[in-house]
């Protein structure tokens, strides 16, 4: 039997990241409980935004032009946006999740990503939103 889908009121997903690999493995993974979309620069992302309203943002901090950190920022400042943005960073010390947090981030999750808890650890983000 094949792979399920998620239906069509699964949660939206929108992962930004510029390296191919990362973000198909990361929208396979996501695949079984999410609608996913992807994006591999913030150009990319802007563009999507205006025709999708994700419920997360999986954000890559270093992308090609600008950076994740800034484009969190962006997206937080310009738009009344109560969308969780979670930072997707290799760079794992406490100053680097410090900043992504400052920067709006709802979560912070270091690569190489966790393939057995991502799901679990998104799921858990969106029901915090909702309750709030």
């Amino acid at each position: 039997m094949g792979k399920s889908m998620p239906d069509e009121q699964a949660p939206l997903v929108l992962v930004v990241e510029d390296n191919d690999f990362n973000r198909v493995l990361v929208e396979a993974i996501l695949g079984d409980a999410f609608r996913v979309a992807g994006a591999g620069s913030a150009e990319e992302a802007r563009q999507l935004l205006e025709g999708i309203e994700p419920d997360l943002i999986l954000m890559d901090m270093r992308l090609p032009g600008m950076q994740g950190l800034d484009f969190t920022r962006e997206l937080k400042g310009r738009r009344h946006l109560g969308t969780p943005i979670v930072a997707l960073t290799a760079n794992a010390t406490e100053n680097d999740r410090q900043a992504a947090l400052e920067a709006g981030c709802a979560d912070f999750i270091t690569k190489p990503v966790d393939t057995r808890t991502l799901n679990e650890r998104l799921g858990a983000i969106l029901a915090r939103r909702a309750v709030s």
